[in-house]
C-alpha cells in the first residue's frame, strides 16, 4: 500500500501535536501509524506500534469479541463511539490495564478502509467519578442513617405529642368531672332551696287540716257524732297522702339526681300488673272517680323495670286524678306497636293551656290553670326521667277545658 498521501507534511503536522493518541487500523486489524501520544499511552517507542495487531492492545478477555465488533465495523464503517454505556479497558506493553474512551473515525486510501480510533485515556476522571461515587455510597448511607434517626425522632415526638394528648384528654375529662359534680352541686343546692319553699307552702295545708281534724275528731267521738267523725278521718286520710306524695317526689329526684336509680329488666303479666295499680290508686281518688284498665289479649307479658314502670303510671294517674273533677272517669290502657308498648293515661280534667305546655317536663314548672290545686311541678319531669331510664318516650295532647293524655312507649322485651 502506498502510503505517500497519509504522510504529507500537512497531515503529519496535525496528527503528530493532537492531544488524543490516535491509531489508524487496515482491515486485518494491524495497526499502520500511530501518533506520539497513543504509542506514550500504551508504552511503546517511537514506530514500534506500526504492525502490530489492535487485539493485543486489549485485555485478554476482550479479544475475542473484539474481532466480531472490528469486523462488523469495517462492513459498516460510520464515525461513533465505542463502548457507551459502559467501561472501555485498554492494555499497557507492561501489562497493566488502563480506562479508555475511544471514537471511531474511517478513511479510505487507494480504495481501502482505514479505520481511525482517537484514544483517551480516562483514569483521573475515573478516579474522580468513583470518588464521586463513593461520596455518592457515603451519602446515601448517611441519608439512611438520618431518616433513621429523624423516624426515630418522630417516633418519639409522636409518642410524646399521643401521651400530651391523652393527658389533655383526661384533664378535660377531669375538668368536664368537676363541672358536672359543681353543676350537680348546684342543683342538689336549688333542689333543697326549692324543697324548703315548697315543703314550707304545701305542708302547711296538709298538716293544718290534720291539726285541725283530729282535735274534731275527739269532739266528734266524745258526742258520738259518727258520720261527722268519719268525714274528718278521710280528710286526715287524704292530708296524709299529699305529704306521702310530696315526699315520694323530692325522694324519687334526689335519687334520679345522684343516679341511684337501679334498673332491673323482669317479667310483667301486664293486665294483672294494671290491675295492681288501680286498686292502690283508690286511696287518693276523688268521690266518684273511677280508674279502668284496658289490654289486648295478645300483648301478655313484657320485659321491663317493675318499679320504674309502676312509678311511672303512678305518677300519671295522680296527676289525671289531681287535675280532674269529682266523678270524673281516668283511663289506663294498653298496645303493641312495632316491637314497642305504648302506655295511655286519659283523663277528662282541666287541660293544659297551650302556652304551657313546652315547659311541661321542666323542674318546678306548674301550669298557670293548676290554680289551688297542690302540687311540687316535680310529678311529669320525674316521669320523664324514669322513662329516659327504661330506653322509653314519652308525649302528651291536651285540650284545654277537656283533658289530657299521656302516653310513653318502651321495648317489648
Amino acid at each position: 500500500m502506498d502510503f505517500s498521501l497519509v504522510t504529507s507534511e500537512a497531515y503529519r503536522e496535525i496528527f503528530q501535536s493532537m492531544s488524543e493518541g490516535i491509531i489508524m487500523v487496515n482491515e486485518s486489524g494491524e495497526i499502520a501509524l500511530a501518533n506520539p501520544v497513543a504509542e506514550q499511552l500504551f508504552g511503546f517507542g517511537r514506530g514500534e506500534l506500526t504492525g502490530v495487531t489492535l487485539e493485543s492492545l486489549l485485555p485478554e478477555r476482550y479479544r475475542k469479541g473484539h474481532v466480531k465488533f472490528r469486523q462488523a465495523f469495517n462492513g459498516d464503517p460510520h464515525p461513533r463511539r465505542m463502548g457507551f454505556g459502559r467501561d472501555l479497558m485498554a492494555l499497557r506493553r507492561d501489562g497493566t490495564e488502563f480506562p479508555v474512551e475511544i471514537s471511531l473515525s474511517y478513511t479510505q486510501v487507494q480504495g481501502d478502509i482505514l479505520v481511525m480510533a482517537f484514544i483517551s485515556d480516562i483514569s483521573q476522571r475515573k478516579l474522580v467519578e468513583d470518588a464521586l461515587r463513593k461520596s455518592e455510597e457515603q451519602l446515601i448511607v448517611y441519608a439512611a442513617e438520618l431518616e433513621k434517626k429523624v423516624e426515630l425522632r418522630t417516633d418519639a415526638l409522636n409518642q410524646t405529642i399521643v401521651k400530651l394528648e391523652q393527658e389533655v384528654s383526661e384533664r378535660k375529662k377531669a375538668e368536664e368531672e368537676v363541672r358536672r359534680s359543681f353543676e350537680r352541686e348546684r342543683e342538689l343546692n336549688e333542689l333543697k332551696s326549692k324543697f324548703v319553699s315548697i315543703a314550707s307552702h304545701e305542708f302547711r295545708t296538709p298538716l293544718s287540716t290534720v291539726m285541725s281534724s283530729v282535735s274534731l275528731i275527739k269532739q266528734y267521738k266524745d258526742r258520738q257524732e259518727y258520720d261527722k267523725q268519719d268525714k274528718h278521718i278521710n280528710r286526715v286520710k287524704s292530708s296524709v297522702n299529699q305529704l306521702t306524695q310530696i315526699l315520694n317526689d323530692f325522694l324519687s329526684l334526689g335519687k334520679l339526681e345522684e343516679g341511684k336509680v337501679e334498673i332491673q329488666s323482669d317479667p310483667i303479666i301486664l293486665q294483672s300488673f294494671l290491675d295492681e295499680i288501680k286498686e292502690e290508686v283508690q286511696s287518693f281518688l276523688k268521690d266518684g272517680q273511677t280508674v279502668t284498665t284496658a289490654c289486648p289479649p295478645d300483648l301478655d307479658e313484657i320485659w321491663t323495670d317493675t318499679r320504674t314502670l309502676r312509678n311511672i303510671l303512678y305518677n300519671l294517674i295522680s296527676n289525671a286524678s289531681k287535675y280532674s273533677d269529682a266523678g270524673k272517669q281516668v283511663h289506663v290502657s294498653a298496645e303493641s306497636k312495632n316491637s314497642r308498648v305504648f302506655f295511655y293515661v286519659t283523663d277528662e280534667g282541666i287541660g293544659i293551656p297551650a302556652d304551657d305546655q313546652k315547659h311541661l317536663f321542666d323542674r318546678f314548672f306548674r301550669a298557670s290553670n293548676a290554680g289551688n290545686i297542690q302540687g311540687t311541678g316535680l310529678g311529669l319531669h320525674i316521669v320523664k326521667r324514669y322513662v329516659d331510664l327504661i330506653s322509653g318516650e314519652v308525649s302528651f295532647t291536651s285540650t284545654y277545658g277537656k283533658g289530657s293524655t299521656f302516653y310513653f312507649s318502651i321495648p317489648q322485651g
